[in-house]
């Protein structure tokens, strides 16, 4: 949404919604939505029951993922994840609004460009995916404040709670980013289905209130009054019941909550500890929230990795495929109808926006890699069951029943949890007793089946469940009127076709399987080895048993082929719905999902349609790829690849076969050590000559920080004067008396944070930064002063971010940036005058189309020379590979070409080399202009850099900018600094446009 006055949203709310009560406000006359009960009665679209969502009167299981724009701001880019969840079965993102990007000034709400959310709303709809929007307006999200923005540390009042000041805050936000989400919601014909309104709203301290239904009614009356009639969920921080659907003013419409439930320690990634799977959310759902679809809004989809932390592969590794299997599947147990995995993609806190405890890639061990890689088997367990869901609806009308360790398998080292249909299907969900198990146990089962009770395997021989793994059997299981009386292998997906149905079924390496179902037709093998298969006819049923095998098998019964693949051959497999109109496939209403062909085709199947009598799949492949067709329509005679006709053929079975040549470009990239650097110095406040007088004093003598009093005499708080991201950088003036000996100064920035102290040129120390201090006092030692010489110190700090807001009345968000206290040994405080700086402007920030985080309070980056084509052409030649003979920090710029060829996806990374151990410093990268890495070479651990295409150019030039921060008298530089790229993959995401990259030109008023 464009800039708009608060009059402006006003009116676009009313026109959005179409209602009903006018009055006037500063002289215009609006429309005044009718009360939330009524309200409700307006919207058909999206209702519920205690089983599960209806949308457009379908019954419809909400399986989600996390994705959030503002970390992937490149609009083509969005889509293509978008595409790639939709490829996984799922049907619905999401996502958070920082409230913090788009309204750095009070008063002053700018969603456009990079942060206009109806691009991100609009190629939801095109790939086919539903939106739960979650705009707080606190977030949390491992962002800098949790969302909030920096000026809230001078609201005079405490944060998420009723204090008008607060509410009084978030109100132009909460109008504005409420009516663009009102403008998508699904009763408008968009893809946005949920709202959320606040966010974790978590226990409390300090004597607020607890939870408080007038600050939530507030903040849902927030969301009607702009437009929005969609139903309201909540994620309560745990599963409290908080806010639950009968608990009086402010409830929600639907109840949810979140889980984290193996935690967040990635350095022991093989390690799941005792007690750590819930088994007690069908009870508690049960007392909390009976009426209503059980919902997770979010569920552990990967990890958060600290400052100094062991790195996001091994966050994977924890929260990898067997972790998916066990703790997802135990979730079904629980007949979930919603459940939301955090996260889906993390993306790149680019530009400052992340929090102090994280680092710069926020990629979260998640399914898709930072750069959108599929390249970890977590997507493709994820697919599995994704589809599965899907093809089964009867899952949300059967009846949990209490997790059993007796009475379906016949040890007790397994536990079996049944949903019992009625004659529609039942589901039984078996892991080890101890989830965290590593042994592989054989057994039997005893299922209910409209069959009667049967001992399964019933052809002889037992069945296995290897460690760390989880089934879902089936009974009584319904494949468009044939009944598959039980299956111990797992269902990826079935269909219906012209010719036929076919059931994909799945089981792990070496295991042994059982299928029966209800015919009096053969069993025919028409394709794969005998060898291990076996089968019995019975008068009204045919029982098939078969060792698995890499090779695949296909059954003919009847009118259904079954299909009987391994569990890494099913990862191959995909479910494209065939779109009905057009070239986009829509959304997951069960007839597109009964449209869906069936295609095995390796990396990624984005789109399926049918054009004339051509059937076309848009694809993309890292390696050459056989490519087969499961129920291509009657329709279509030809096959289509990438918009490339492609020959094919058909076997006895109906199944089209081609083949996809893979030949990768020959790339290549510059070398970033050869380019011509220029070089100037950015930290010419360490000189006493430097003239500061357009600097903001720093002569508040009280602060506006309700947190943390002032211990010096004026307030040194650098959200007190507008500057809440980046570099600050101080400058304490004073006469000397000669007397002086010794300097103490308390900086704090936050986790992981470094600061560095100079008087008048004169190097005094650093501190390099830990994890574990936000803030660290100094003493240093002072040289001999000549009495009634004026004298500079100055005091750069790293901002790392703001502190979320956790827990309602600590009010941690205002913990405050810059110097808490000094001591000029023998001089009052007084003694010392002060001025600072951040970014240019503060909140009037000058670059508003990166936004008001990006930059900090560097000269160069105060006069924008991070920016393509800065005046550098008589700056000094060097590069950051040469470096700094002593501390201070130092500004390199440089520009190269790119040229890659269109039709390849090819991720590209920055690479800082750290394998020795030398003197510290710290790093910025910018690219064209935008903040794209923050390395801390004696923390860690991030030293590869992903930057997205669009904001490369990856056909032109690119600007390349490096900050370098010497900590040490002895200097610092760079040890390699690379750009290297992963495996190419031929692509049919379309053409990546560049955002918008604004030139350097001269600031008014810099200094």
């Amino acid at each position: 949404m464009k800039f708009l006055s608060a009059c402006g949203v006003a009116l676009l709310a009313a026109q959005a919604s179409g209602a009903a009560i006018k009055h006037r406000l500063n002289g215009f006359t609006l429309t005044e939505h009718p009360d939330p009960a009524k309200r409700e009665l307006l919207q058909k679209y999206v209702t519920w029951d205690d089983k599960s969502l209806f949308i457009n009167g379908e019954r419809i299981m909400i399986f989600s993922g996390e994705f959030h724009p503002f970390r992937l701001p490149v609009t083509e880019l969005q889509l293509d994840v978008f595409q790639k969840v939709k490829a996984l079965g799922f049907n619905c993102v999401s996502f958070y609004v920082d409230w913090a990007l788009v309204e750095g000034k009070p008063g002053e709400y700018r969603a456009d460009g990079i942060f206009d959310l109806e691009p991100f709303f609009e190629a939801a709809k095109e790939a086919g995916i539903y939106l739960l929007a979650r705009p707080g307006p606190y977030i949390n999200a491992e962002s800098s404040g949790g969302g909030f923005p920096g000026w809230l540390q001078r609201v005079n009042g405490t944060l998420r709670t009723s204090a008008k000041a607060y509410l009084d805050a978030t109100d132009n936000y909460a109008a504005h980013v409420g009516a663009t989400i009102a403008k998508y919601q699904i009763t408008n014909g968009g893809p946005i289905i949920l709202y959320q309104p606040e966010n974790e709203y978590t226990g409390s301290c300090c004597g607020v209130e607890f939870p408080d239904p007038a600050y939530m009614q507030y903040v849902e009356d927030q969301a009607r009054n702009a437009g929005v009639v969609i139903p309201f969920i909540n994620n309560d921080a745990s599963a409290e019941g908080h806010n639950a659907p009968g608990t009086g003013e402010g409830a929600v419409n639907i109840y949810g909550h979140d889980s984290y439930p193996l935690g967040f320690d990635c350095a022991n990634p093989t390690v799941w500890p005792e007690g750590d799977l819930p088994t007690n959310f069908r009870t508690l759902h049960l007392e909390q929230s009976p009426t209503t679809p059980y919902a997770i809004v979010e569920f552990q989809g990967g990890s958060y990795d600290p400052w100094g932390g062991p790195g996001f592969a091994q966050c994977a590794e924890l929260l990898d495929n067997e972790f998916e299997r066990v703790f997802y599947k135990n979730n079904f147990g629980f007949q979930i109808a919603i459940m939301n995995l955090y996260m889906i993609f993390g993306g790149t806190n680019w530009g400052n926006l992340g929090y102090p405890n994280g680092y710069t890639s926020y990629d979260y061990g998640s399914a898709l890699t930072e750069s959108r890689n599929i390249t970890r088997a977590k997507y493709s367990e994820l697919k599995l069951l994704g589809n599965f869901a899907k093809v089964s609806p009867s899952y949300l009308t059967a009846s949990p029943g209490s997790l059993t360790t007796s009475g379906y398998a016949d040890t007790a080292e397994l536990s079996v949890t049944p949903l019992i249909g009625n004659g529609t299907g039942s589901y039984f969900v078996i892991r080890h007793s101890d989830y965290s198990s590593e042994a592989s146990t054989s057994y039997k089962l005893s299922l209910p089946t409209s069959a009667g009770n049967l001992t399964i395997p019933q052809l002889g021989g037992t069945l296995t469940l290897n460690g760390r793994d989880s089934k879902i059997h089936v009974a009584d299981y319904n494949v468009s009127g044939t009944k598959i009386i039980y299956s111990t292998a797992e269902v990826f997906t079935w269909k219906k076709f012209a010719d036929g149905k076919v059931l994909v079924l799945y089981g792990g390496a070496g295991e042994h399987h059982e299928l029966a179902i209800a015919t009096t037709s053969n069993v025919t093998l028409v394709e794969g080895s005998s060898s291990g298969f076996s089968s019995k006819q019975t008068a009204t049923s045919v029982v098939v048993g078969w060792d698995v095998s890499t090779t695949r098998r296909i059954i003919k019964v009847g009118d259904l082929k079954v299909l009987l693949i391994d569990r890494d051959s099913a990862y191959n497999y995909w479910v494209p719905q065939l779109a009905t109109d057009g070239t986009s496939p829509g959304f997951s209403t069960p007839e597109a999902v009964a449209s869906s062909i069936i295609v095995n085709a390796g990396y990624l199947v984005r789109t399926a349609y049918v054009k004339g009598n051509g059937l076309y799949l848009t694809a993309d492949f890292n390696a050459t790829t056989s490519v087969e067709v499961i129920g291509a329509p009657t329709t279509a005679k030809d096959l289509y690849i990438n918009g490339d006709k492609t020959a094919h053929a058909v076997d006895s079975n109906g199944i089209w076969s081609a083949k996809v040549e893979y030949d990768a470009p020959d790339l290549s990239l510059p070398s970033l050590k050869d380019l011509d650097w220029k070089y100037l110095d950015t930290l010419p406040e360490i000189q006493s000559s430097y003239d500061d007088s357009l600097w903001p004093a720093a002569n508040l003598t009280e602060t506006k920080n309700t947190l943390r009093a002032l211990d010096t005499p004026t307030s040194l708080y650098s959200s007190d004067y507008g500057f809440h991201t980046g570099y600050l950088i101080y400058r304490g003036h004073f006469v000397a008396t000669g007397n002086e000996s010794t300097f103490f100064v308390d900086p704090q920035g936050g986790s992981a944070f470094g600061s560095s102290v100079w008087l008048n040129g004169t190097y005094l120390g650093s501190w390099t930064g830990l994890y574990a201090n936000a803030d660290y006092n100094a003493t240093f030692t002072l040289p001999k002063l000549q009495a009634g010489q004026a004298y500079v110190i100055t005091v750069l700090i790293d901002n790392m971010g703001l502190e979320e807001n956790w827990t309602v009345g600590e009010d941690l968000m205002k913990t405050p940036r810059g110097i808490l206290n000094y001591k000029l040994a023998g001089r009052p405080l007084s003694a010392i005058s002060w001025k600072l700086t951040g970014n240019l402007g503060g909140e009037d920030y000058e670059d508003k189309v990166r936004g008001p985080l990006n930059e900090g309070g560097l000269y160069a980056e105060r006069q924008g020379f991070h920016q393509p084509e800065p005046p550098s052409q008589k700056w000094k030649s060097s590069s950051p590979l040469d470096g700094l003979s002593e501390a201070g920090v130092g500004f390199y710029s440089a520009k190269f070409d790119l040229d890659l060829p269109t039709g390849w996806d090819v991720p590209l990374y920055f690479n800082l080399g750290n394998s020795t151990t030398p003197s510290p410093y710290r790093v910025q990268l910018y690219v064209n202009g935008y903040q794209y890495a923050k390395y801390v070479s004696n923390i860690g651990p991030q030293t590869n850099f992903p930057v997205p295409e669009g904001i490369l150019n990856y056909r032109g030039t690119n600007w390349v900018a490096v900050t370098l921060w010497a900590l040490d008298s002895a200097g610092g530089k760079l040890e390699s600094f690379e750009l290297s790229y992963t495996t190419p993959v031929l692509t049919a995401l379309g053409e990546v446009k560049s955002v918008d990259q604004p030139k350097w030109k001269l600031r008014k008023g810099a200094y």
